[in-house]
């Protein structure tokens, strides 16, 4: 194992806002490296400054001598006018190479790619395959450490199953960002999650994808219960205050200014805690009854001279969820505006209940007006609007949405674009719905707001057809997938694992199956004690007041090891940790139960 690079309280800031502060952290490589954390987070700005396009505000960067970095950006830009061949050659301009060596290379590597015309435009690709000949331009350099920022991207699932296979063989380290879960579980072996949550800014686990989500869980419920704790050891330290001491001695002056800390350390575990929350999504429905919503017979549709598919039946009911997949250019958008009914099928019939009220989200976001006010997107007719029948302000309806009050002024163009499918969902939410059609709404989103995207599609009782490049979503979600193959066939499978089965057998690789974990049974109350005050009772009720403090000390003591960010690092060390910070609580909660108990039968 050898250090590539290694970054020492980088700190980054636009304006006023603070992406991220004081991040220290090593990349090696043996590095498959996972980079999350909520939209605005500062992820594809740190890639940026890692890789040398931007600076930090503060703070260093080491690298090892001559490090061969790539660096994949989300939008894939070549220059105008050059072939695929000739894309590849010039990022070798600066390799002391000859022609002929140069010619090799890149035809070696674009054929490992799939490429089989080298003098095809460049401009001319469609997205998925711009985003190969991106990522053959930085692999023919034969980078250490290659930076991904969203490599999925335009992918279709067959090409994010193949960039899956090629970063699982590769030779190289990469740090990559990505809100697909699934593909953060199977090609990375660490995950780092840039969020103000965590004491250090972030939280780094070895392991998948599971693994992380294992730790972070740990680390939130030992967080919320430290804030529990110290919340109670304030409300204890003011009681006290407000008795006053019985002399005012050096000791009872410095439990004073200890209170004052504490109180400022608990406004900080505050802050931290209410990071972790999520956008709250709850589509309406109509609550209508009929058994068959929409019902599609023979239908077929070509383009291009191309069919897209024939004879395709279809019938949506309440409670029925589609995922539907299939390439790139395979007829997914077509066959849903062919259901919301924007277009007409070439053959067949298309039959909708009376008065069915249909909900579309549109991957290009060309319902939204980009020149208005996030204000007017939301709330167009005024600052009040009606949620399900209830009054609300803007404002407050931006905050379900994770948007911030100095950004309600802002132009919807200048937001990103994971806010402009969160002003989207807004709009649709309020619009109540029997048949929900959903076209690629997870672009962009961020992982906690893509869980809450699934809770709420879960629960919506009408229909819904879904078109993901989310396995995640398509596998929790969906009830029924169709799948196009882009030559005008169609399968229906009952579940996403049936058809990466049916994908997977020519390779012969085994399916793997979801874990699951356990609640925690909480601790049972001390029963209560005698009424009257033994001789003994009363010298305990004398001493309580040390063991209480060297209690609290030992809790202290524990809990700063817990944010050690080598305890953090080391998944054993750091269970080990939560399990004396637990023990110790109980110990600080038992103390102050028996005390509050001596004192009230002391008389």
């Amino acid at each position: 194992m050898s250090l590539l690079l290694h970054c020492e309280s980088l700190t980054k800031s636009f304006g006023i806002r603070t992406l991220f502060k004081d991040i220290s952290i090593s990349f090696d490589d043996t590095e498959r490296t996972g980079l999350i954390g909520p939209n605005g987070s500062g992820k594809s700005t740190l890639l940026k400054i890692l890789s040398g396009i931007e600076h930090a505000d503060s703070g260093t960067i080491t690298s090892r001598r001559n490090l061969r970095m790539g660096y994949l950006p989300q939008e894939d830009r070549f220059e105008p006018g050059l072939t695929v061949q000739q894309v590849a050659i010039d990022a070798l301009n600066d390799q002391p190479l000859d022609e002929h060596d140069k010619l090799t290379q890149v035809q070696i590597q674009l054929g490992k790619m799939g490429f089989e015309d080298f003098e095809q435009p460049a401009d001319s690709l469609s997205g998925g395959w711009r985003k190969r000949l991106a990522l053959a331009r930085e692999l023919v350099r034969k980078p250490d450490l290659l930076l991904l920022d969203e490599p999925t991207n335009h992918l279709d699932l067959e090409g994010i199953l193949w960039l899956e296979n090629l970063l699982k063989s590769s030779s190289f380290a990469f740090l990559l960002v990505s809100h697909d879960r699934y593909f953060l579980e199977n090609v990375t072996n660490r995950v780092v999650e840039l969020n103000r949550a965590y004491a250090d800014g972030y939280l780094s686990a070895s392991g998948s994808y599971s693994d992380f989500l294992q730790k972070r869980e740990e680390y939130l419920e030992a967080q919320s219960a430290q804030q529990k704790s110290l919340a109670g050891r304030v409300r204890r330290e003011v009681e006290w205050l407000k008795r006053g001491a019985k002399a005012r001695t050096t000791k009872a002056r410095g439990r004073i200014d200890q209170a004052g800390r504490m109180m400022e350390e608990l406004a900080e575990l505050k802050a931290r805690n209410t990071q972790a929350g999520a956008m709250q999504i709850d589509f309406a429905a109509t609550q209508r009854q009929t058994r068959k919503l929409l019902v599609a017979k023979d239908v077929s549709k070509s383009l291009g001279g191309r069919t897209l598919f024939r004879h395709l039946n279809l019938v949506l009911s309440p409670g029925m969820k589609l995922g539907l997949l299939g390439p790139n250019g395979s007829g997914k958008s077509t066959l849903i505006r062919l259901l919301a009914g924007q277009s007409q099928p070439d053959e067949g019939q298309i039959w909708r209940a009376n008065g069915l009220r249909i909900v579309l989200f549109d991957q290009g976001r060309r319902q939204l007006d980009k020149s208005q006010t996030l204000r007017r997107a939301l709330s167009p007719s005024g600052d009040n609007l009606s949620v399900n029948g209830r009054p609300m302000h803007v404002s407050g309806w931006a905050q379900k949405f994770l948007f911030r009050p100095e950004q309600l002024d802002m132009p919807v163009g200048d937001l990103s674009g994971g806010e402009q499918s969160r002003v989207l969902i807004a709009n649709l939410i309020l619009q109540p719905a029997d048949l929900l059609i959903l076209d690629e709404p997870t672009n962009d989103l961020d992982i906690p707001s893509l869980e809450v995207l699934e809770e709420s599609l879960g629960e919506f009782p009408g229909a819904l057809v879904l078109v993901t490049h989310d396995r995640f979503m398509l596998d929790r979600v969906s009830t029924e997938i169709l799948a196009l193959d882009g030559s005008g066939g169609e399968q229906t499978y009952p579940s996403l694992w049936q058809w990466e089965a049916a994908q997977e057998q020519k390779q012969g690789k085994p399916a793997s199956q979801p874990k699951s974990s356990a609640p925690k049974a909480a601790p049972k109350p001390a029963p209560p004690g005698p009424k009257r005050l033994t001789w003994a009772e009363q010298r305990e009720l004398e001493q309580m007041e040390q063991k209480i403090l060297e209690a609290e000390e030992q809790l202290h003591s524990h809990q700063k090891r817990m944010e050690d960010p080598a305890v953090i690092s080391d998944h054993v060390k750091f269970r080990d940790v939560c399990a004396k910070v637990a023990e110790a609580q109980e110990k600080v909660q038992s103390l102050y139960e028996r005390w509050q108990d001596l004192e009230a039968r002391k008389r």
